[in-house]
Parts: structure tokens; sequence; C-alpha cells
């Protein structure tokens, strides 16, 4: 478990935690579960920051930059970077060789650079409108946590790796069916019991987790199976879609 954590935090976060050698199948399965609570030191700082800014008066679109851009540092950018490949690889054309080639020069491409700046966007925005809820700061700490889950779900058993070496290769497969359910619903009831109405905080982690599972399915028609980069576009996949269903005002 100590194993599982620590790959988990160190993977996931800027905080140093030492290697872990040898990454095993049962240590890889534990990271990816232990994902969401590995996150909570990002999730405390966006937490932080989001009360400062409402305590300082600051502009609630600024405060969102900032908590973007905190959850960028403390993350080594590693998700944004993953989507950036994921969609680059996905546009590489059916050819799977060159999708992967293309996935691990690691150059940001042209569909790479727009679904950033789509998503990046995306997520400000709506950090600003999830700002405005009762208990904001820690609505956007639940987001974080919740994201996190996608590990486990495109890590599930059954899922191949596209690839024999890098970060993906004993991620993938390795997380019992069960035990993603178990986290699924987990950071469910989380984020639920954060949001008001409690249902579409359960709506928005249902929708940002099903992403997830289609991210996946689109690497494994895609590339064969996933990769370290499509772990990390499945988080901000996830991440994304959550705050997006989260700003929608219609529904509250």
């Amino acid at each position: 478990m100590r194993d599982g954590l620590r790959l988990a935090v160190g993977t996931l976060t800027i905080v140093p935690t030492g290697q872990v050698a040898p990454i095993t199948r049962d240590t890889a399965a534990r990271a990816m579960v232990l994902a969401p609570v590995a996150a909570l030191p990002v999730a405390i700082a966006a937490a932080l920051m989001a009360a400062a800014g409402d305590f300082l008066g600051l502009p609630a679109l600024l405060t969102a930059v900032l908590i973007v851009a905190a959850n960028g540092l403390l993350t080594r950018g590693m998700h944004l970077d993953g989507l950036a490949d994921t969609v680059d690889g996905f546009g590489a054309g059916w050819d799977r060789a060159r999708a992967l080639e293309v996935m691990r020069k690691g150059d940001v491409g042209p569909m790479g650079a727009v679904a950033l700046v789509v998503f990046v966007v995306a997520q400000t925005v709506a950090i600003a409108a999830c700002l405005d809820r009762p208990w904001g700061p820690l609505v956007i700490a639940a987001v974080i946590v919740t994201s996190r889950a996608a590990c486990a779900i495109v890590c599930r058993a059954g899922v191949t790796p596209a690839r024999s070496d890098g970060l993906g290769s004993p991620m993938a497969g390795a997380v019992p069916t069960a035990a993603a359910l178990v986290v699924a619903l987990t950071v469910t009831v989380v984020l639920a019991c954060t949001v008001t109405p409690f249902w579409q905080g359960a709506l928005a982690a249902a929708a940002g987790l099903g992403a997830a599972y289609l991210v996946e399915r689109k690497a494994t028609r895609v590339l064969g199976g996933v990769t370290g980069d499509v772990i990390g576009a499945a988080i901000s996949v996830t991440e994304t879609v959550i705050l997006i269903v989260l700003a929608a005002k219609g529904w509250r």
C-alpha cells in the first residue's frame, strides 16, 4: 500500500516521494486506485487559493486563472501534456505505429495545441462559475479529487498497454474491475455531498468518468491500448467535463 501511494503521489504531483522500483503490477494497481488520495495536496492548494481569492475580493475569473495555473504547476503539467500528445496521436491517422511515434516525440502539434487552448479556457471559465456556488472552494477541491478516479477507470482489468515500455505498461489492466467501480462510486458520493443539488454533483461525476471511459475506448481502437499520455488525457477530460456540468446554472 505504501509503495502504491508513493508511486501515485510522485507520478501525479510534484511532491517528492523517491523512486519506487521495481513497479510491479500490484504496486501499479494500488497507485491507480489511490490516485484520488494522491491528488489531495493539489486539491487543498486549489481550495486555499479559491478561499484567498474570495477573501481578497479578486474577480472570480482571475482566481480561476490562478487555480488552473497552480493545478498545472503542481502536477508538472503532465495531464495537459498527456492531453496534447493523445490528441495529436488520435489525429495522426489510423496507422497505429505512426500515432504512437507522434505521441512519443512529445512535440505539440496543431491539434494538440488547439486542444490545450480549448480545455484550459473551458476549465478556467467553468471554475469561475463554480466559485459562485455555496462552498465553492470545497467544490473545486472535490472536482480535482474526483477527476483522478479516471486513472482506475482507464487502467481497469481487460485494458491493454499500447506498448511494452513507458508508464502505461504496468498500469494498463492492473486495476480489478470491482476496485475501479468502488473508486468511481466513492468519488461520486464525495462530489455529490459537496454540491447543491446533490444530484448535479452525482451527474457531473458520472459524466466525467464516462468521458474517461470513452477516452480509453478511443485509445484502444486507435493505439491498441493505453499509455501514460492517455491516462493524463483521461484525467484532463474528466476534470473538464465535471466542471462544465457543475457550471451549468439551469440545474441549480
